[in-house]
């Protein structure tokens, strides 16, 4: 990978490896619906105007049917299948099955034959990745709710085939006007669940607080990134960032929560290390 490559690898392993203790902060306090609306709104109030200033938001428009698929598959349905997951979940379990996504994107590239299938070492760093962070969460499945795990199951699926849709089907598009429209479609189709789901009591600061983390970092910021690291590496090997998403959770849980450190940590990570850099190779 070139330099940017690199770091824009690593801004969104961090970015993206920090929602899911925000989600399930949140959604103990409010829906999972309502959770939706509002980050989405954040992002699109944040996006919307750059957007409508900046580009040239028809030529988003003149592809809206593929606009509204990204939409629905990478937002609408995995965020709320999400929340709802990890009100019965740990943030920790959610982080290792999301971590499935890039194994689901390389069947999805096999299937369809996308330009950016990865090689025999690729597989081998997807599978190794994926041990890595097993070790590195150390999760007990027997113990999971089986309705939330089909939800994050889909989630995965959702999360494989949004990256396709941008690399594929809304390639030459401003990558801003693509965000500020599916953000903006969000909001507006979770306004009235919103509404009717709102909370009864005030939530708490630190709700407020996630929610924001969630929609200016986790939604805005992150998903111009994404698609800058999309067009370096491509959409298959740019879901290997969810290898790391459980690794800087676990990370976080050492120096927020004094967590201990264990062997199985510390070869997780490595595996994990290990694993991104097989699978992010050129296929021979």
């Amino acid at each position: 990978m070139t330099r940017r490559a690199l770091i824009l690898f690593g801004v969104m392993s961090v970015i993206w490896g920090i929602p899911y203790l925000f989600i399930r902060v949140a959604v103990a306090e409010i829906s999972p619906a309502t959770l939706v609306f509002a980050r989405t709104a954040i992002g699109a109030v944040i996006l919307l105007p750059i957007a409508l200033l900046r580009t040239d938001i028809r030529s988003a428009l003149a592809r809206w049917r593929w606009v509204v698929a990204f939409a629905v598959i990478e937002m609408g349905l995995p965020w709320v299948l999400l929340g709802s997951a990890e009100q019965h979940i740990t943030s920790s379990l959610a982080g290792l099955l999301v971590a499935g996504v890039p194994l689901v994107a390389t069947v999805i590239a096999v299937g369809t034959g996308g330009r950016d299938r990865v090689g025999r070492s690729g597989v081998l760093g997807l599978l190794i990745g994926l041990v890595g962070v097993a070790a590195i969460v150390g999760v007990n499945l027997e113990s999971s709710n089986s309705t939330a795990l089909i939800e994050v199951a889909l989630v995965v699926i959702g999360y494989a085939l949004g990256p396709a849709i941008l690399a594929r089907r809304l390639d030459g598009l401003s990558n801003v006007a693509v965000m500020a429209l599916s953000l903006s479609l969000c909001a507006l189709v979770y306004a009235p669940i919103a509404a009717l789901q709102r909370p009864t009591i005030m939530p708490s600061a630190a709700a407020f607080a996630a929610v924001a983390v969630l929609g200016v970092a986790c939604t805005a910021a992150a998903f111009l990134l994404f698609w800058a690291l999309i067009n370096e590496i491509g959409p298959v090997r740019a879901t290997v960032i969810t290898y790391l998403n459980p690794a800087v959770a676990a990370l976080l849980g050492v120096v927020v929560l004094n967590e201990s450190f264990t062997t199985a940590m510390a070869a997780g990570f490595g595996l994990v290390i290990l694993g991104s850099v097989l699978a992010t190779r050129p296929a021979g």
